[in-house]
């Protein structure tokens, strides 16, 4: 079975630092490009930050341009997400997901991990 499991999440004060790491089950997500997602209470899911298979290519969320950086491990099989500075308002669940193509767009993403949950502390 096909799975995505991440790990890292936890309770930070304001200007902390976590680094959350997505860890697949088999190695052909090394071809596929990586996501990470967000969803806040009451919220919406919204787009963190993508990096394409060969990781020469990375996107991020205006809300966390300079503070959050996405890498990957293929040898591994891991994405991870370091998060710096952290604020209040990163507090959500993060989920990483697996898809085709380096995009924003959730409905690209064809697999999804169970989630982590991050709470930033003011």
């Amino acid at each position: 079975q096909v799975q995505l499991v991440e790990s890292g999440g936890g309770l930070v004060q304001a200007g902390g630092s976590l680094r959350l790491t997505c860890a697949a089950s088999e190695r052909l997500f090394s071809m596929y490009a990586r996501g990470w997602f967000r969803q806040a209470p009451g919220k919406e899911r919204e787009f963190v930050a993508v990096i394409n298979w060969s990781g020469g290519s990375t996107y991020y969320a205006d809300s966390v341009k300079g503070r959050f950086t996405i890498s990957r491990d293929n040898a591994k099989n891991t994405v991870s997400l370091q998060m710096n500075s952290l604020k209040p308002e990163d507090t959500a669940i993060y989920y990483c997901a697996a898809g085709r193509v380096a995009v924003t767009t959730m409905r690209e993403y064809n697999y999804w991990g169970q989630g982590t949950q991050v709470t930033v502390s003011s």
